[in-house]
């Protein structure tokens, strides 16, 4: 008998993690992509997070350190060190750095990356608005607390595994 329980709770567990694991997919590969046409949906929100890192700072304004971004987008230092890159390449963002370098690398947003920023943010509002107008507010703001907490306790549980296996989170 217990082990007909242990059966139906693998089964559902498998059935659960297939579904979120669906789910995650098709948000991050679904057509919300195809509103993305001159930039990646990673890149808007390096942008975004740029812009408003930037304004919120009051020791250093206008500049977003590549390790606070980093930890902000939870992308390892390489990861983010090539987005900015690209981006800066495409005259969006500015990197510099303070002194010779050893103080830590900062980037700023152009006014062609607000620009495209602004152009790309009213695209997404206006899609979210009308999502919004049919799903509702208050699920929405409730859906995205649940994610945010969904989100939070499957790190600590990856951070765990890759310890228990003896993996860095920079793999």
């Amino acid at each position: 008998m217990r082990e007909k329980i242990l059966e139906e709770e693998r089964v559902e567990l498998d059935r659960i993690a297939n579904e979120l694991t669906y789910q995650r997919y098709l948000m991050n590969e679904g057509q919300i992509r195809n509103f993305f046409r001159k930039m990646s949906i990673p890149e808007y929100i390096a942008l975004q997070r740029i812009a408003s890192q930037g304004e919120k700072s009051d020791v250093c304004p206008g500049k977003t350190y590549l390790k606070t971004l980093s930890k902000k987008m939870n992308l390892t230092m390489h990861q983010t060190s090539k987005m900015v890159e690209n981006l800066a390449d495409q005259g969006l963002v500015l990197w510099q750095h303070d002194g010779n370098g050893s103080e830590g690398t900062y980037v700023t947003i152009t006014s062609s990356g607000q620009r495209l920023l602004r152009e790309q943010t009213a695209i997404l509002r206006e899609y979210y608005r009308k999502v919004m107008e049919r799903f509702g507010k208050e699920n929405l703001v409730q859906l995205l607390e649940l994610m945010k907490q969904l989100q939070s306790v499957m790190n600590g549980e990856i951070e765990a595994l890759q310890k228990d296996l003896g993996m860095s989170g920079e793999e």
